[in-house]
């Protein structure tokens, strides 16, 4: 099993100083990857499904891991989720080919479509559209990252005799990591991503999606270059030995971990009690 840890970029990492020293920390402990949350704006006041108060930083997630690629030596640099919907595809290619060349091709590229509807109403775009941006973003995404000669036609998202460089520094681009407990999420997983990513799951829920995506991949098709469909999930139990071997029985390779702490001192504990127990 692989560890990563979740958060990177809000709460008390939101000050550079405990985002530096927390992702150097979790890099020497064995962490396999850090990953960054994403909301460019919160509801204030909070109302559901918003996740966090109005006033929680979030550092801007390829800012933050530019930042931490800089800091770092291995560790892998994740999006746990970029809200791709909600994004210009055009520059977001810009930002996350940046990202990858600057960390020498750490970037995991995790997206989603987004469910805050003021999210989508602050940034002018149709909420009910995000599913269609979602899907055609990620096509016109790699394009951006792979072509010598980029070309894209879409109902979103049009370009010809361009040139976007850096072109991304893994070949054929970032994993892509689809995150999502939907059916148009499960689907997408399977059509366009390298892995599928589930937030905040116990093990019966996890179970639960794992068998979906199973039912799904076989009326689905799936090309070859995407290998097989990586899971990652994120807890919401506490880890023992013997959750941890009930997430690998069901095919789960990689528990995103939550931070947790409200300050430096105590993130730090944290990732050493999980390196001393786990890693």
């Amino acid at each position: 099993m692989r560890f990563g840890l979740f958060g990177i970029n809000t709460g008390p990492c939101g000050d550079p100083d405990v985002m530096r020293n927390v992702s150097v920390a979790a890099e020497n402990a064995g962490f396999e990857s850090l990953w960054t949350a994403e909301h460019v704006v919160l509801p204030d006041p909070q109302a559901p499904p918003s996740p966090a108060a109005p006033l929680q930083p979030f550092i801007h997630p390829f800012t933050a891991l530019s930042f931490i690629a800089a800091a770092t030596d291995k560790i892998l640099l994740g999006t746990g989720i970029t809200l791709i919907a909600q994004r210009n595809a055009v520059v977001l290619a810009k930002e996350t080919a940046s990202v990858d060349q600057l960390s020498k091709g750490r970037l995991l590229f995790g997206i989603g479509a987004g469910y805050l509807v003021q999210e989508f109403e602050a940034l002018g775009i149709n909420f009910e559209e995000r599913g269609a941006r979602t899907d055609e973003y990620i096509d016109a995404i790699r394009e951006l990252w792979t072509s010598p000669k980029p070309e894209f036609a879409g109902q979103f998202v049009n370009y010809k005799g361009i040139q976007s460089r850096p072109l991304a520094y893994q070949n054929g681009g970032p994993p892509v990591i689809v995150g999502g407990t939907s059916k148009a999420a499960y689907r997408r997983a399977i059509q366009k991503g390298h892995g599928w990513y589930g937030f905040a799951l116990n093990v019966a829920s996890s179970q639960e999606s794992v068998d979906a995506l199973k039912t799904l991949s076989e009326s689905t098709n799936r090309s070859t270059d995407l290998g097989e469909l990586e899971i990652s999930i994120t807890p919401r139990v506490p880890l023992t030995d013997e959750v941890i071997k009930q997430f690998e029985d069901m095919g789960v390779s990689r528990l995103i971990l939550l931070q947790t702490g409200q300050n430096e001192d105590q993130m730090l504990g944290y990732i050493d009690q999980i390196a001393k127990d786990f890693l």
